[in-house]
């Protein structure tokens, strides 16, 4: 699973419209915002740093809520976005999610377990258990 990082405005009118993961590393404005579901029609996921969801409008929010688009607080820690514009989720933790999952283990147990295990935010676990994990 790969996540697009978008880390100006100007790169929004460039994404691939099958994109379905955006990590954007700016504070988005409400045009930039519409602009990426424009440039994106499949989008399923926002990622917005914590700094930076506190300043996300609820006319937004309303709006992804409409377009069924989930808006998910979190960081991508550790990627280098001038070595390659998409940030891959390990399959160790993919493979470790099954694993769980397989055991009988909670929803709830995996998410906590693995965001600590991975630094991914309990919300894309979350998403990566609905998306990718089929048991």
């Amino acid at each position: 699973m790969k996540i697009r990082v978008v880390s100006s405005r100007e790169e929004i009118a460039t994404l691939n419209p099958n994109e379905r993961l955006v990590h954007l590393t700016f504070r988005p404005s409400n045009k930039d915002i519409f602009e990426l579901v424009e440039s994106c029609p499949r989008i399923e996921v926002v990622q917005l740093p914590k700094s930076y969801m506190a300043t996300v409008s609820n006319s937004i929010k309303m709006f992804f809520q409409m377009q069924r688009i989930q808006l998910i607080e979190g960081d991508i820690w550790g990627h280098r976005k001038d070595i390659n514009e998409y940030y891959a989720v390990p399959s160790s933790v993919i493979e470790n999610i099954k694993e769980m999952k397989i055991e009988g283990k909670t929803n709830e147990e995996i998410e906590k377990q693995i965001s600590g295990e991975s630094k991914l935010n309990p919300e894309m676990i979350a998403y990566i258990l609905a998306k990718e994990v089929s048991v």
